[in-house]
Parts: structure tokens; C-alpha cells; sequence
């Protein structure tokens, strides 16, 4: 094990490197330079577009591919809020890297001759979303081709054209090949921006030691909104995604191991058959574009009263794991991770490491539900999450909690209490809703008032009477 005294030394570079449209590209930009603006200011690729600069829009959407990542296909990315140090090693693949012999690609056609485009501006993101989906899959279904552009706008053409040039070109599109096996760059440091890229669980745990206010940056999907909404410089980070210890995201034959830098696009792959109803969640969880990069630790360590993951993660007893380089690692409940308003128990020195998942058990029934203005791209209002043990129609225990309702996600135990012992049916359930102003002093902002908080949160319990009633209350993934 490394100590303190023998300084980590890694390789410094002034460049960092990576496939660009299939081609080996350096660069000596900051680290902390966005990829958008990278790809506009300095290689003069201006198909990639900047709308919202903060992932939202899909205009900027590129497609991303990295060995040992979501499977190593190609997925779609918010290039806006993307660093070029996290594109390091990485595969990057625009618009204008589709091209084969200086002829469009089939979806390129398809758009161009079924009128998908008016203004254009939005086109290049459209494209590139939908090259990712049917890179991995020929045959999309409808709604996996909804879902796969959910995260891109369009205010000129609608939708119902540009879905069908994605089904015209189905089966038709060219495949995109998989990268070359890049060294990945141990640190980047350049006009003021250092970027170290620890490998193991060990190294990152130094760096944190030697460098108490180095920013940890995993997707950035969060981070990443202010950066380039107010073009912030991080003079040093440490990145997460190179940290194998990190990266697991697997199965055993009781738990599900999810590393703080595994995505959410490979959580939810790992989860849907156990939990079909978190994994709908998931699909709501943000754009693919999000999920690709957005890492399940990042979302956890902002501490987010409103953040998605958690309500589903404590209902289900999931466990979180920290590590110092000074107090090793040390195991507790996610619930009492958090303490109040983005605060946590994390000490400064420490890190997130992994997320422990209980596998379903035959017994074990669990449905989570988000409430917001939006179906899709949308910040929760409410959101509910419960897990039951069965014994025919008859609650034996039950884990409840909810977001959105308070400054932390937390367990509504009192509502636990009313449905553990009693049948699973409209009077059970709306007695227990009842008892959420045990449980919560609701907030107010702008997503919804205190009183419209209660009332969801009041009815959350009924729906679920209704839906193990055989009613259609959410469609599943």
C-alpha cells in the first residue's frame, strides 16, 4: 500500500489523447475545457451544436465510447458538459464523422429525403442520439426509439418524422466500429488545469489525502451544468472513472455490487430484471445522454433532496461503503448517509466506493413512482418508493421512503407502521397514506407547494393498493 511519505509518482502530460471520428487526436486545451467547446474552437467541427449548455437540449449530443464503459458501445453524450480530461482514452465520434466515402449514413439519408429537418439546428443531436441506439440495437421498437431521443428537443419539425426516418434506417445503419485500446494518461496538467487519473482505489485514496480541496469528479453530469453555465476553471481534479475498484458493477447470488463509478445506463441494466419498476424509474432517471456518463456515487454525494436514487436505493436496505486513506473503509446504511441539506456523513478525506443492492427475494415486491411536471427529462416533485414482504396478500414488513419531501431522502416509518401486518387493499394503503404528516413537514419551491406535496405523497400508498389490484397505473420498461 502506497503511504504519504512515497509521493505517488505519475506520469505528467501536457496532452491529452483520444479517438476523434477514428482518428488519434492530442491536445495541450485545459483538461477542464468542455468537449463542445473544444470541438467548435479548435478542430472547427461545428455540427455539434450549443443550446442549452447544460444537458438538456441534445444538440450537443456526440457519441462516446470507452472500453470497459457501458459495455463498450457507443452511447450518446452531452458533449456540453463533458470535459476533454474525461475524454481521455475515450473514442468521440460527431456528426461529421458518419460520413463513409463522402456519402451520408442510412439515418442521414433517411432524415434528409422524410423532411426530419426544418431549421437543422437541432438535427446533428438527433442524429447522433439515434446512431447510438440502433448501433447496439437494429431493431428498435417504438418506444425504445422515443426513449433513446427523449433527451433531444426539436421546436421546428415534431417528432413524428424524425421517428420515422429512425425506422426507415433500422437495419440499414452502419455499424461504428469498436475503438482502439488507448493508454490512458495517469495526469494532464496544462495552463493551470491539473487532471489526475487515479487506477486504483489505493491512488485515489492518496491524492484525496494530499489534496483536500481537489475537486472529485466522476460523470459530471451535475458539476458539469455550472461549469459550463458559468465557464468555472477547476485548477485540480481527480477523476473517478478510471478507478477499478470503482467500475464494478455486478451480481452475486444475493446483492448487486455497484461501484460509485459505475453508470447508470449499467446499473439499470444489471437491476431490471430484479426490479422492474426501479428500472423504470432509471428510464426517467435523465435523457440516455445523462445516463451514459452520470454515475450512481455522483448522484448520492450531491446529497440532493430531490435526487432520484436514493429514495429507491434506502426502500431496498441498500448499504454504502466510504474509504479514507487515514480510517480505511468503513460500511453503514445509505439512510443515515444523509444528516441534513446537502450534508452528509462523509468526511473530507474520504470517498465513496460502492453501493450494496439485496437481490430480490420470491417475497419481495418493490414499486418506486416519480411525480413531476414532465413524464420524461423532469425534476421530481415526489417521489415514492416501496418495498414490500409478502406473504400471499398480507403486508409482513414493509420500507418506505420519499424524495422531494424534506432536505434529505429519508424513510417514512409511520407509514411503515400501518401497513406492516395488514392485507395489501385500498383500506390498508389509504390508512397509511394518513399517516405521512407523521413522517414529514413538507417543503415549498417552485416544482410544487407544501400542501400538493402531502397530497402526492398521501396517494402514493393508494396507487399502490390499485396497481397489486391488476390496475395500469405506469407502464414498465
Amino acid at each position: 500500500m502506497l503511504c504519504l511519505e512515497e509521493v505517488w509518482q505519475a506520469k505528467m502530460a501536457a496532452e491529452t489523447s483520444f479517438l476523434l471520428n477514428g482518428l488519434e487526436t492530442t491536445t495541450s486545451v485545459r483538461p477542464d475545457t468542455t468537449v463542445l467547446n473544444y470541438l467548435r474552437d479548435t478542430q472547427k467541427a461545428r455540427g455539434t451544436k450549443e443550446g442549452c449548455a447544460e444537458g438538456d437540449c441534445g444538440a450537443c449530443t456526440v457519441l462516446l465510447q470507452r472500453i470497459g464503459t457501458n459495455g463498450g458501445k457507443p452511447v450518446a453524450a452531452n458533449s456540453c458538459i463533458m470535459t476533454v480530461g474525461q475524454a481521455d482514452g475515450a473514442s468521440i465520434t460527431t456528426v461529421e464523422g458518419l460520413k463513409s466515402d463522402g456519402q451520408l449514413s442510412a439515418l442521414q439519408s433517411a432524415m434528409a429525403c422524410n423532411g426530419s429537418s426544418q431549421c437543422g439546428f437541432c438535427t446533428p443531436g438527433f442524429v447522433m442520439a439515434a446512431t447510438g441506439l440502433l448501433a447496439s440495437n437494429a431493431s428498435p421498437r417504438e418506444e425504445e426509439i422515443h426513449e433513446a431521443i427523449a433527451g433531444n428537443l426539436c421546436r421546428c419539425t415534431g417528432y413524428r418524422p424524425i421517428v420515422e426516418a429512425i425506422q426507415d434506417a433500422a437495419g440499414r445503419c452502419d455499424l461504428i466500429e469498436a475503438p482502439a485500446i488507448l493508454t490512458v494518461t495517469e495526469n494532464t496538467s496544462c495552463s493551470g488545469s491539473t487532471y489526475h487519473r487515479p487506477r486504483s482505489l489505493n491512488e485515489l485514496l492518496v491524492l484525496k489525502a494530499e489534496n483536500p480541496d481537489a475537486l472529485i469528479l466522476a460523470g459530471g453530469t451535475d458539476l458539469g451544468v455550472a461549469h459550463a453555465a458559468f465557464e468555472d476553471r477547476w485548477s485540480d481534479i481527480i477523476a473517478t472513472g478510471n478507478v477499478d475498484e470503482l467500475r464494478v458493477c455486478q451480481a452475486t447470488d444475493t446483492v448487486f455490487e455497484i461501484g460509485a463509478a459505475a453508470t447508470w445506463h449499467e446499473m439499470k441494466e444489471l437491476v431490471a430484471a430484479d426490479y422492474p419498476s426501479l428500472a423504470t424509474l432509471l428510464s426517467r432517471f435523465g435523457s440516455v445522454q445523462i445516463r451514459s456518463m452520470g454515475t450512481v456515487g455522483g448522484n448520492i454525494a450531491t446529497a440532493s433532496p430531490i435526487g432520484d436514487g436514493p429514495p429507491s436505493l434506502i426502500a431496498l436496505g441498500a448499504e454504502i461503503t466510504l474509504a479514507s486513506y487515514a480510517h480505511g473503509q468503513r460500511t453503514l446504511p445509505l439512510e443515515d448517509f444523509f444528516l441534513d441539506y446537502r450534508k452528509t456523513v462523509i468526511r473530507p478525506d474520504e470517498v465513496i466506493v460502492s453501493i450494496t443492492l439485496p437481490r430480490k427475494k420470491a417475497q419481495t415486491h418493490f414499486r418506486v413512482w416519480k411525480i413531476s411536471k414532465r413524464y420524461d427529462q423532469d425534476i421530481s416533485t415526489v417521489c415514492g418508493a416501496f418495498a414490500l414482504e409478502l406473504d400471499g396478500d398480507r403486508i409482513m414488513a414493509a420500507r418506505v421512503a420519499y424524495g422531494g419531501m424534506a432536505a434529505i431522502p429519508k424513510r417514512a416509518t409511520s407509514v411503515e407502521k400501518a401497513l406492516t401486518g395488514k392485507l395489501l387493499d385500498t383500506t390498508t394503503c389509504m390508512q397509511a397514506g394518513a399517516e405521512i404528516e407523521n413522517d414529514f413537514a413538507a417543503l415549498s419551491d417552485w416544482r410544487g407547494s407544501a400542501e400538493y406535496r402531502m397530497d402526492v405523497a398521501e396517494g402514493l400508498p393508494l396507487r399502490l393498493a390499485h396497481d397489486f389490484a391488476g390496475e395500469r397505473v405506469e407502464v414498465m420498461a
